[in-house]
């Protein structure tokens, strides 16, 4: 059994075995000048406090080995780091420590300031608590404490690990990662409830979907005086922001058709733009002019909005050049990455792993020249767009606004919500 008796200048600690006598101590510091309490506390013969005994008797207080543990230092109590096996002194403030074992040992005789040494320079103080500069808050240090395993949860975790490296070979085995799963959701959470400091970020966030949204809106007021190459390259400069899952744009991609030909002949086929994601991986991206009349026709085909020749057209282009793709495997994805190096953070490859499609075309909403579509047409432009199995989504131009607004009503609530 330890304990720590503080003093007015100094701490000791007092060493008890629970069974059997202490001589094994006094034997290891004689012979070998040295010795280990509980797997961390390393002495020196110079530490022990008073003379050696020759013998232990069976009075208790003839069992007990003191040792020098630490000293009092400005409100601190300073451990020398070799007392713990580390080259790093230790200082615990006063005023938030009360001197225990179960500082210095985790469960199973985990040493914890040996890990916490190795976050720090050889030889730097590591303070806890205190005023000091640089030092780890005393309540930071108890939440370390706490998260750091029991006996039962490391018994758990073993048997989890040992369940799934074989527990496809016991049929009647009981679920042992079911068991530390469940375990781990009773335990009471170390993580502060107190939010991350946010306003800044939510702040500038916020700032870019509204310049994303006054962006769209002032382009769409002179549609009809621009291209549809226009319109794609003023898409392009604001891709990025709107869909932050990509991170490159790529321009008149060249892939390879082997279908087109007979006998498997090659044809070189031109996709205007990509998108790449940040894993690497290749989208198409085909973006129309939004005319007012490009999404849904005018009549009705037995009470349905049926897809316009422009809407039909485009996801059929993007289907294709998602087949071929495909179909070009891991020769196009060298290809590309080679092409498009420049285009691409340093190391990254692309990746043509299921490629999607992504269409935006059209206007759904109220224009000068049209109505906005009612409910009816709505739901069966929803119905449309789910059909496809390609597309990551099909998009308006007055849906993609929609959604831009609703992210900066969600980030503004979320603003205020942590203020």
């Amino acid at each position: 059994m330890i304990s720590f008796e503080v003093k007015k200048r100094t701490v000791v600690l007092e060493y008890e075995p629970e069974l059997g006598s202490p001589a094994w101590v006094t034997r290891d510091l004689k012979q070998k000048g040295k010795v280990t309490i509980s797997r961390v506390f390393k002495f020196l013969p110079g530490d022990l406090l008073g003379r050696f005994p020759e013998s232990f008797d069976k009075d208790e207080n003839e069992t007990v080995l003191r040792f020098r543990f630490a000293k009092k230092e400005k409100g601190y109590y300073r451990v020398l780091g070799r007392i713990l096996g580390i080259q790093n002194d230790i200082l615990l403030a006063e005023d938030d420590f009360a001197i225990e074992r179960k500082l210095f040992v985790a469960e199973r005789n985990i040493n914890i300031f040996k890990h916490v040494a190795k976050l720090r320079p050889s030889g730097e103080e590591i303070v806890v608590g205190g005023s000091q500069a640089n030092s780890i808050p005393g309540e930071v240090f108890r939440n370390l404490l706490a998260k750091f395993p029991n006996t039962g949860e490391m018994n758990r975790y073993a048997r989890a690990r040992v369940e799934t490296v074989i527990g496809d070979y016991f049929d009647e085995m009981g679920s042992a990662r079911d068991s530390y799963e469940a375990y781990l959701s009773k335990k009471k959470s170390t993580i502060s409830n107190e939010p991350l400091p946010q306003d800044e970020i939510l702040q500038a966030e916020i700032d870019k979907y509204i310049y994303l949204c006054d962006t769209i809106r002032n382009w769409l007021k002179s549609e009809t005086h621009r291209s549809e190459i226009d319109w794609q390259k003023m898409i392009i400069k604001i891709i990025l922001l709107i869909f932050p899952k990509y991170i490159a744009v790529l321009e008149n991609v060249k892939i390879a058709d082997y279908y087109s030909k007979p006998r498997g002949q090659k044809t070189d086929r031109f996709i205007d733009l990509c998108l790449v994601d940040a894993a690497g991986n290749i989208d198409v991206i085909e973006i129309k002019k939004p005319f007012d009349n490009g999404v849904l026709g005018k009549r009705c085909y037995r009470d349905n909005y049926v897809p316009t020749r422009e809407l039909s057209g485009s996801v059929m282009q993007t289907e294709k050049y998602i087949f071929h793709l495909s179909k070009w495997g891991i020769d196009g994805e060298r290809q590309l990455t080679k092409e498009y190096k420049r285009e691409l953070p340093e190391g990254m490859s692309i990746r043509i792993t299921n490629p999607k499609g992504l269409i935006i075309v059209g206007r759904d909403g109220s224009t000068g020249s049209q109505e906005g579509m009612d409910a009816n047409q709505l739901f069966d432009l929803e119905v449309i767009k789910r059909k496809y199995a390609n597309m990551i989504d099909i998009l308006t131009y007055d849906d993609l606004l929609r959604r831009l607004e609703n992210i900066i009503a969600s980030l503004t609530k979320r603003k205020v919500d942590a203020n």
